[in-house]
């Protein structure tokens, strides 16, 4: 079978002032603290979470 595409994604400004529901997109994630990393599965749903805090990530 084919391999499972993923993304890279880490965290680049702190979500300290940010929206609850930003903050949650950011845990859903699975990132911590800044320049903190996390390897997902490239889906719909999570590249709806990166485009919802694109200001707080990059896609690596």
């Amino acid at each position: 079978m084919s391999e499972k595409k993923t993304v890279r994604v880490a965290l680049v400004r702190s979500p300290i002032g940010t929206r609850e529901s930003h903050r949650a997109t950011v845990r859903g994630l699975g990132l911590r603290k800044v320049n903190s990393e996390s390897v997902l599965e490239d889906t719909p749903a999570v590249r709806g979470m990166i485009n919802k805090i694109s200001y707080l990530v990059k896609v690596l």
